[in-house]
């Protein structure tokens, strides 16, 4: 499996496909993530999915075998997460006598290959049948040969679906060797999620709440008042942006987190060459009209507005939660 393939395909999946698309790319991922050992980053791929398309559960585990794969995972990790209680209920012992009875099917060489109907009814009577080597290999718990036979879009389905097989992974078995890989992976896949089901915060008490609650309930300045504001573009030599001032009278700054500096209120804010420091440190700044933020790393951004750097500030937030 080449993970930086499977990644762009489901990331382009996220933003573009039909939403059944998007919850089957999803799904996958999240147990691709799981049998790697990433619990954790499964789970945030989950619940950001949920949060975005508010789609049941149920949706991610489509067919028995998928819903199996969690049930399974379920057990051998001792808990359920809280995603996880729209899901029903399953007999794990009849599970598992089913899913081993499915490993050791037969198989015809022709199925799969000609579509559904009355010749293919034929056809699987008459066309010779063999173990499939890959799912008898689960069944004998031989995880390297159905890593070597996995593909670009591994079967990990039935993989966790494996009773036996399933502590293993959860203990961080690993087979296909992606746990390095994961954070990126969830990461990449959430952002998709936020560009493709952006929240909805249309007012300003809105988006500040909504950061908030990313930040984990973290408070936030009390409002600026219109003379403090008008005291501080008179300082500063020049009128600040309608949406920078609808954000000052929401609150006055708010304090840095993982991903963004301190924003600075109306006592704080300075005016450097013809240019408004509006960050500590000063790598969000108001020139000539353009909000420009200077990331050593990423390098320079131009914001349509203040308004969509703090949209996008929220966005990375959610990715990193």
């Amino acid at each position: 499996m080449d993970a930086g393939e499977y990644l762009e395909a489901a990331v382009r999946d996220v933003l573009t496909a039909a939403s059944s698309t998007v919850d089957d790319r999803v799904g996958h991922a999240a147990l691709l993530l799981a049998t790697a050992g990433a619990l954790g980053e499964a789970d945030r791929l989950v619940t950001q999915w949920l949060a975005r398309t508010e789609r049941p559960v149920t949706a991610l585990a489509d067919g028995p075998v998928r819903a199996r794969a969690w049930a399974m995972l379920f057990e051998a990790r001792g808990t359920r997460p809280d995603w996880a209680e729209g899901l029903p209920p399953l007999d794990l012992d009849a599970e598992e006598r089913a899913h081993t009875t499915a490993l050791r099917r037969p198989v015809s060489d022709l199925e799969g290959v000609l579509p559904p109907g009355p010749l293919a009814e034929v056809v699987k009577h008459v066309a010779p049948t063999r173990p499939d080597r890959v799912r008898a290999a689960l069944a004998d718990g031989d995880l390297e040969l159905w890593a070597r036979s996995a593909g670009p879009h591994p079967d990990v389905a039935t993989l966790a679906a494996t009773r036996a097989l399933a502590p293993a992974l959860v203990a961080g078995a690993d087979p296909l060797g992606l746990r390095d890989w994961a954070p990126s992976c969830a990461g990449a896949l959430i952002a998709a999620l936020h560009e493709r089901y952006p929240p909805e915060l249309g007012t300003w008490p809105q988006l500040i709440a909504e950061i908030r609650r990313l930040r984990g309930g973290a408070t936030a300045p009390h409002p600026a008042s219109e003379a403090a504001i008008r005291s501080a573009e008179l300082r500063l030599g020049t009128e600040l942006p309608p949406d920078h001032r609808e954000f000052l009278l929401t609150c006055d700054g708010l304090p840095a987190d993982v991903v963004f500096p301190r924003l600075l209120g109306t006592a704080d804010l300075r005016a450097e060459d013809g240019v408004v420091v509006l960050s500590d440190p000063a790598v969000l700044l108001l020139s000539a009209g353009h909000v420009v933020e200077v990331d050593p790393v990423l390098g320079t951004t131009v914001h349509a507005s203040f308004r969509a750097a703090l949209v996008r500030h929220a966005a990375l937030l959610a990715q990193a939660t």
